[in-house]
């Protein structure tokens, strides 16, 4: 039987999607009582309905009892998506599903995953922009007011939704995934406390996946501020120092281990909204803005909190110099995403695969033929 929520109760959590990150997650929203009223939405309900029941007898084990039920969901179905948003009405829905994850490419061959990876993230848009495309329209059709904090791609995905008024009100990952690490970099450089550390960094996905693997930055632009105790320190962090420590002292497990930091920065984000608290964080495409930010995240989502060196205008500019990077040289006025040549370039050589101009309309297509043509790659190596 669905709620109905009144105005006075804690929020309605739908998480979306049932991979690895999703029940990361739900495992973690579940220990809070200020964002342990859960609804876990899947394709295959039975297979939810078990998750939903193993964290909600595990939460028991530690004092907790979180309500939480399953609900089928299937994204292609638009309608159908829209009728179960508007009996649930969830007040915020974590978005964690794509056509393929990310991770996937990491099962192949190391060498071949190296050579692969030089393509970098963009390539694989579609794969990620299509589900939330259909999510997007299903909330507009649902007549829901709820907020979308999506997992998947945000920091291209988000951009390119906002082009049409459907963007999710908010990414995570990506640059919250690297602000860990270098608040610990920063401490042991200056020899004080993490605690007394405060970063700001302005980022694109590819800092955040290139720094932690090479120690370095690599080809992306980047903006970084570091306060100790308060204070800023002007000229004097070496970051060439501070990088090189992330594939060193600070280098952390990846892979689906690593999908543990990645739902701590999405509850840090969610737990804000529940409570409108303004706590600082970092995250990708607030408001569906290019690459990520800190913000203050409120009940309706993130303001911008930069550092006072910066202005939003080159915050944007930065990001969209990184996104380069990581292979879209632009997204146009409609939506239409433009990919780099040199990274398309590898994945039609290993591919066969070869897409220069996406339309919004033209994703799903895309994300086919990119679909099948990886499986087919793959294939080689199993």
């Amino acid at each position: 039987m669905r709620r109905i929520r009144t105005e006075d109760d804690k929020p309605t959590i739908m998480i979306v999607g049932m991979g690895d990150l999703s029940c990361n997650v739900l495992s973690l929203l579940a220990r809070d009582p200020d964002t342990n009223r859960l609804v876990v939405a899947a394709r295959d309900v039975e297979t939810a309905r078990r998750r939903a029941n193993l964290v909600r007898f595990t939460m028991h084990n530690l004092g907790h009892v979180p309500e939480i039920e399953a609900v089928r969901v299937d994204l292609d179905d638009i309608d159908a998506t829209a009728e179960t948003l508007a009996e649930v009405r969830p007040d915020i829905v974590f978005m964690g599903a794509s056509l393929q994850s990310w991770r996937v490419i990491t099962a192949l061959p190391k060498a071949v995953f190296e050579a692969l990876d030089e393509a970098q993230f963009g390539p694989w848009l579609p794969m990620h922009l299509v589900l939330n495309h259909e999510l997007m329209r299903a909330v507009r059709r649902s007549g829901v007011e709820t907020r979308v904090v999506n997992a998947a791609f945000p920091d291209a995905v988000g951009p390119v939704l906002a082009k049409v008024g459907l963007a999710p009100t908010i990414g995570i990952g990506n640059v919250a995934n690297i602000v860990p690490a270098l608040t610990y970099g920063v401490a042991h450089l200056t020899g004080k406390d993490v605690a007394d550390v405060e970063l700001r960094l302005v980022a694109q996905h590819y800092f955040s996946h290139y720094v932690p693997r090479f120690g370095e930055a690599g080809r992306g632009a980047y903006h970084l501020t570091a306060r100790v105790g308060g204070q800023k320190l002007n000229g004097a962090l070496d970051h060439a120092a501070l990088f090189a420590q992330l594939d060193g002292r600070l280098k952390r497990i990846g892979g689906v281990a690593g999908q543990l930091l990645t739902a701590s920065s999405a509850v840090r984000v969610i737990e804000a909204m529940a409570t409108d608290s303004g706590i600082l964080a970092h995250a990708p495409a607030p408001a569906g803005l290019p690459g990520g930010y800190p913000v203050r995240v409120y009940r309706d989502g993130a303001m911008l909190d930069l550092d006072e060196s910066l202005t939003r205008e080159d915050a944007i500019r930065i990001n969209e110099d990184c996104q380069r990077a990581d292979g879209i040289e632009a997204i146009e006025d409609d939506g239409t995403v433009v990919f780099t040549e040199p990274q398309m370039a590898i994945m039609k050589s290993m591919l066969g695969y070869e897409c220069r101009r996406m339309t919004l309309a033209d994703a799903p297509g895309w994300a086919e033929e990119l679909g099948a043509k990886y499986r087919a790659f793959a294939a080689q190596y199993a």
